[in-house]
């Protein structure tokens, strides 16, 4: 009897040890766990950023507010009849 509750205790022990210790152990578990939440926060940020890449694109395809908006921001077009008015920052 006392051997084999001496080889269950053993072999408690090694499956304990193989638990904390071991591949695939609750240390390596806890490390994915937090690369996975850090991995899906990343996807949170970059699904929205091409919700508003797409909502461009939709822009630019549908309507000519946003190509003329892109135009006057990017190129600095202006339209005829409008005055455009150039601000120098002062230096100091």
């Amino acid at each position: 009897m006392k051997l084999i509750n001496a080889i269950l205790i053993i072999l408690v022990l090694l499956l304990q040890h193989r638990l904390w210790f071991g591949k695939n152990s609750i240390g390596d578990y806890l490390t994915l766990k937090e690369r996975v939440a850090h991995q899906s926060e990343q996807n949170l940020k970059l699904e929205q950023r091409n919700k508003l890449l797409y909502a461009d694109i939709d822009d630019l395809k549908n309507g000519l507010e946003a190509i003329e908006e892109n135009a006057r921001n990017e190129l600095g077009m202006i339209k005829e009849g409008e005055v455009f008015f150039r601000v120098i920052p002062k230096e100091n």
